[in-house]
């Protein structure tokens, strides 16, 4: 059975990530095809990028780069939870994610975004991104609007057909990490 993190992309006071993420992992619960985690990319206290040697060279000597490592290669499958900041998604998921590379390869990965168009222009970056680190990416996306899901733009109050659109793309996420096992294991 994968193991699939769902990761809070967000580390500012007061966001509104965490409630979205354990709202995926609520509705993750109730699925039997694949373990769930939820991962705070806040509790690791990454600083900015401080590793000397580039990280697809796989040697790291922060002892925050090694937890983090041994946190992400624990997984089979990823969601990222991530909000929508300038066009893209928050400098602090795009400096965790940097901080590794061979830990995320060869697994799959899906998207949770929140932001004034749900944030999808995020989810585009991170698409880019994650090719680079040898991530699948799934097909299926969730996109939530801060006028619609949530009240007054912080209280997070999603509508009820979000719940099929993470299902679908839960489905696709279990799929893609099964199918990717052989190629993790050479």
């Amino acid at each position: 059975m994968p193991k699939i993190a769902i990761i809070i992309g967000s580390t500012r006071p007061g966001r509104v990530g965490e409630a979205v993420a354990r709202w995926v992992l609520g509705i993750a619960g109730q699925r039997d095809d694949a373990e769930f985690e939820l991962v705070d990319i806040a509790d690791f206290k990454l600083p900015h990028l401080d590793e000397e040697v580039p990280p697809s060279a796989g040697h790291y000597s922060r002892p925050h780069t090694l937890a983090w490592a041994e946190k992400i290669g624990s997984f089979d499958g990823f969601v990222f939870v991530t909000p929508e900041y300038n066009h893209s998604t928050s400098g602090a998921l795009k400096n965790a994610i940097d901080f590794l590379f061979a830990e995320w390869n060869d697994k799959a990965a899906g998207f949770v975004s929140y932001g004034s168009v749900g944030g999808a222009r995020a989810v585009e970056h991170l698409r880019l991104v994650m090719a680079e680190l040898k991530v699948a990416t799934v097909r299926a996306q969730v996109a939530l609007s801060l006028a619609t899901d949530f009240r007054n733009y912080s209280e997070f109050t999603p509508a009820g057909y979000h719940v099929a659109a993470v299902d679908t793309m839960l489905d696709q996420v279990v799929s893609w990490s099964n199918a990717l096992a052989p190629v993790r294991a050479a």
